[in-house]
């Protein structure tokens, strides 16, 4: 069973990240392979590319012939995978979690693979999050596709099903504050009326 849930307000991933370089750091030792373009890093693994971040105990990255990447980030039982990035012109982060993570740049998707979960945060809240078996996050149409089995039972859950938490957009975003009203004059009370000290009646 697949669930499509599209996040509102719609917004892409932060568009600058793709022409970004990508920088890779590990602990252990690595291989890298400039004929056939693959870098394979061992523990501790981190890779950023501006706002984009992975985490994980092992990550191969390829680099095609016009410059994109795939990476492929394996985690551990006790410490999964972890992907996260900023989404463009909005103070939201989408961040993820598996056994397995998947980013291909070019199709500029990210596949959670083996107790996976997905979060949108706002600022540092949790504003949606979905779990299940396998989750596709489509960056540019803003769709996540999740799918439950097995790999996402526990013992809440012993069935696998698919599970997400859907928060209403922030009614506050976008709105501009309303202009405080004039305040009305105060009436003055009407002028009384006194006897002149000047004028006098006229003489018979």
């Amino acid at each position: 069973m697949a669930l499509l849930a599209s996040l509102a307000p719609a917004a892409q991933a932060e568009k600058a990240d793709r022409s970004q370089r990508m920088t890779i750091a590990a602990d252990q030792p690595s291989t890298i392979d400039l004929l056939k373009q693959v870098v394979v890093f061992n523990g501790n693994v981190v890779i950023t590319q501006g706002t984009l971040t992975i985490h994980a105990d092992r990550v191969e990255v390829r680099e095609s012939a016009d410059g994109f990447h795939t990476a492929t980030a394996i985690g551990s039982t006790s410490r999964p995978a972890n992907f996260r990035q900023k989404r463009d012109g909005l103070d939201e982060y989408i961040e993820g979690q598996a056994d397995r993570v998947e980013y291909d740049g070019r199709a500029d998707k990210v596949l959670f693979i083996g107790h996976a979960q997905v979060r949108r945060l706002r600022g540092s809240a949790v504003a949606d999050e979905i779990n299940g078996s396998q989750i596709t996050y489509d960056n540019a149409a803003e769709v996540f596709s999740v799918q439950g089995g097995a790999t996402s039972a526990s013992p809440g859950n012993p069935g696998g099903r698919v599970r997400a938490v859907l928060t209403p957009p922030d009614s506050n975003a976008g709105k501009a504050q309303a202009a405080p009203a004039p305040a009305t004059p105060a009436s003055e009370p009407p002028a009384s009326l006194k006897p002149s000290t000047t004028l006098k009646g006229q003489q018979p």
